[in-house]
């Protein structure tokens, strides 16, 4: 991904909420980002304990709570936060103010995802103006997710009605994985926000945007009970797995390695159904299953270290540092 947004002139500022790794964070910018992103401002903390000082904040942040603490990282870090609305930009005004430091500010619009941020060019711009009218931040830019094709027509009228307002936009950042190496194609985007690149998942896959051989991510869960003859039971439920679903044709919460035709198709706490009737050959009491999780991000949350094998040998573990950290 580094490689692909250098070739095309993109400021990469990966998404850490997919690994929530401190030591993964900072290979990403040994390798040449330009910080990174989180969607929480714990998440925000425990990278900014580490000592990584440019983050970007790319979830609203409303309330004196959030302001208080959006101020002490301000103190420790470059900020940069999304907003897309007036309540934002006085959230993040009150936390620059108390941490005597600039915080950049990009306004976030919404291209077909039919979440947050604003929906008209207009909107973008009336935010754009309040937020230069604050003696403590500056306007750094816009922000959307994903990219579409509804992207750059908004980005190049933004870019007029600013200007008439005498605003400049300095980044465009937009993000997701599935729709990364069409980013160059999008007219005004700078920087290149994703997350589950790292790992890949399911998801990806479904979308075309990474074969098999691209998951770095596989959870393990052992056959534990057979009850019929079509239904087998693994020790991995909802504690393991995410509830989502991959989308496309993908059935069930996972993808089993050597049981493409095996069906997580139930999980509960601790139990996941799989619907073995498809399969040829079906797994025994006591086997080890490998599957691809459908979307990771949720998954690492659950999970308080992720196991490092390389050439079929464990060779470390890495601390999720930041594991169940949504405030």
């Amino acid at each position: 991904m580094q490689a692909y947004a250098d070739a095309h002139g993109l400021k990469l500022r990966p998404h850490i909420k997919t690994h929530k790794i401190v030591q993964l964070a900072k290979r990403q910018l040994e390798l040449g980002a330009v910080g990174i992103t989180c969607q929480k401002l714990q998440e925000a903390e425990v990278m900014a304990d580490a000592g990584i000082t440019d983050i970007l904040i790319s979830y609203p942040q409303i309330g004196s709570f959030k302001a208080a603490r959006l101020a002490e990282l301000a103190k420790r870090a470059d900020m940069t936060v999304a907003v897309d609305s007036v309540e934002g930009i006085e959230t993040a005004a009150a936390a620059a103010e108390v941490a005597g430091k600039p915080i950049k500010i990009l306004v976030e619009f919404d291209s077909g995802m039919k979440r947050t941020g604003v929906q008209t060019v207009e909107q973008a711009t009336a935010l754009a103006v309040a937020v230069a009218a604050e003696k403590n931040l500056v306007l750094e830019g816009l922000m959307t997710y994903p990219t579409t094709e509804q992207t750059a027509p908004f980005v190049a009228e933004a870019k007029k009605q600013f200007a008439d307002k005498g605003l400049e936009i300095r980044t465009v950042s937009s993000g997701g994985t599935p729709s990364a190496f069409r980013t160059h194609k999008s007219a005004g985007v700078t920087e290149l926000r994703v997350g589950t690149y790292i790992f890949n998942d399911r998801m990806i896959m479904e979308a075309g945007a990474a074969t098999l051989e691209e998951t770095a991510l596989h959870l393990y869960a052992t056959v534990v009970s057979r009850p019929t003859e079509d239904r087998a039971i693994i020790d991995a439920g909802s504690k393991t797995f995410t509830s989502d679903m991959a989308g496309g044709s993908a059935k069930g919460h996972g993808l089993v390695l050597g049981y493409p035709d095996a069906i997580i198709e139930r999980i509960s706490e601790e139990h996941g159904m799989l619907d073995v009737s498809a399969c040829a050959t079906k797994p025994v009491v006591g086997e080890v299953l490998e599957i691809v999780p459908n979307h990771v991000c949720p998954v690492v949350n659950l999970h308080d270290r992720l196991t490092i094998v390389q050439g079929g040998q464990v060779i470390g573990e890495w601390k999720v540092d930041a594991r169940g950290l949504t405030r």
